[in-house]
Formats: structure tokens, C-alpha cells, sequence
């Protein structure tokens, strides 16, 4: 990450007599990476349900009843961070604005966290309830615009927006409550499925040579609720937890972009 940061400014305080960067008539393409922090958004809601009868979890439970206490979890407590990589590619209308389309891939791995807890009445006290959820995996697509600032061929700030869609893989999530030898394996959650997604972008593009430039950037991104699958979980009344799954985070974003 540090690197991230220092090698456009170092790029910066050296300057640059060239003039790569957004031309009128001129295309690019650009290879992208870095890092993307969620801020806002839940892997999935919170809710209440009595389970009448352990048994069908747990032979041994049979007769014994609970009350699931499932709590709301966000992404960053379960996925934290994610990598990002992406192919760009703009038009530059005037030296000041472009339009571009971008493919991105965000990846982030499977990860254990405690959903709440099962009150079982019998023993008066509350079990642990654990959630291991697969991989978090979006393909988005996206079109936007950027207006730049400054004079061409030196380093130049930029803001911008977007708009697209994200393509999420199925998510599955495996729910355990190891003092009650109870584990509910590999139940589906999300489907497979498209959700809109939208962003904000502020950033600099420092030139390198006639036709090389770097650029980092930092903004916001948007994805949508995602496609529910109550088809493991709705049978316990918790089809509700996952009507959910939006995302809001915050990227740092690398690119080495070619004009032409």
C-alpha cells in the first residue's frame, strides 16, 4: 500500500515535460489495481425466530426447543478488504474530459465470524452461533466520465462518475453451533446474479513519457442488493437475513494507462 501511494508522488516532484494523458481525438487503455475497503453495507440482516424442536438439527436435541438471536453482520466485519483488477478503456473528446468503459474484478476470501446465539431455554443460557461464508467475487462493468484540471502534459487532478452493473458469484455459507453438535453445511445464500452498481472517482494522472502515464485514484463505489436464496434457510423462518448484501466501500486504485 505504501508503494501505492509513493510512486505517484515521487513521479510528481520529478515532473514531466510530456504530454500523455487525455487528448482531444486521442484513445487509451489503461491495466488497473489496488484495493477496495468496505465502509457501509450488510452481508446479511438480523432477526428472531423460535426453532420449536431441535431434533431435526440434532437427533439427540429432539424436544428441545431455542430461539435463533441471528445479528445483523456488515462486510467489512466479515470480508475486510478486497483486490481489484480491471481493463480500461477511454476517448478523450477535449484535454480536459473523457469517457471511458472499464472491466473490474473484486475478489475477497471466505471468512468465519459469531452471527449471534441460540437460546435454549432447558439450560438457560445462550450457544454461540457461527457463520462461514464463501468467497466474495464481482465482475463489473461500467461506463463513466472524467473531467481533468490543469495544464496538459504535467500532473493533472481529476473527478469523475460512473454507472454499470456487477455480476456476484453464488455465495454459500456454512452455520455451526458447536456446543450443540448442530451444523447446517454449505446452504446456499446468494445466487448468482447482476446488481446495479455506481461511483464517484477524485484522482491524479502523472505522465511518464509521450505516451505513458500513471494515475491513482481513490472515490466510492456502489453495489446493489444481491439475488437471495432462501431455498437452506428459509425452512428455519430466516429468509429475511439475506434480502440484503449492498455494498458501499472506498478504493486505492494504481493504473498504468497507454495512449494511442
Amino acid at each position: 500500500m505504501r508503494t501505492l501511494l509513493i510512486l505517484p508522488l515521487a513521479l510528481l516532484a520529478a515532473g514531466s515535460a510530456h504530454a500523455a494523458g487525455p487528448e482531444a481525438g486521442r484513445w487509451s487503455m489503461s491495466l488497473v489495481g489496488g484495493l477496495d475497503a468496505p465502509v457501509s453495507g450488510d452481508v446479511h440482516d438480523g432477526a428472531t425466530v423460535t426453532i420449536p424442536d431441535l431434533g431435526p438439527l440434532n437427533p439427540d436435541l429432539t424436544g428441545v426447543d431455542a430461539e435463533l438471536r441471528i445479528g445483523a453482520r456488515s462486510h467489512d466485519r466479515i470480508y475486510d478488504h478486497a483486490g481489484t483488477v480491471g481493463l480500461e478503456l477511454a476517448y478523450a473528446p477535449s484535454d480536459r474530459s473523457e469517457i471511458f468503459g472499464q472491466v473490474r474484478r473484486t475478489e475477497a476470501d471466505d471468512a468465519r465470524v459469531q452471527v449471534g446465539g441460540a437460546y435454549v431455554p432447558a439450560l438457560d443460557t445462550e450457544l454461540p452461533v457461527y457463520g462461514t461464508f464463501g468467497d466474495y467475487s464481482a465482475l463489473s462493468a461500467e461506463v463513466g466520465y472524467r473531467t481533468y484540471f490543469g495544464t496538459a502534459g504535467s500532473a493533472r487532478p481529476f473527478v469523475g462518475a460512473r454507472i454499470g452493473a456487477a455480476r456476484v458469484n453464488e455465495i454459500r455459507a456454512t452455520f455451526e453451533i458447536p456446543d450443540a453438535a448442530i451444523t447446517i453445511p454449505d446452504a446456499a445464500f446468494y445466487d448468482k446474479g447482476w446488481a446495479a452498481s455506481a461511483g464517484l472517482d477524485v484522482g491524479v494522472i502523472v505522465p511518464i513519457g509521450e505516451t505513458f502515464s500513471v494515475t491513482l485514484a481513490s472515490g466510492v463505489r456502489y453495489i446493489a442488493d444481491l439475488k437471495d436464496d432462501d431455498s437452506a434457510i428459509g425452512g428455519l423462518g430466516l429468509a429475511s437475513i439475506n434480502d440484503t448484501g449492498s455494498r458501499i466501500s472506498v478504493p486505492v486504485m494504481l493504473s498504468a494507462r497507454w495512449d494511442f
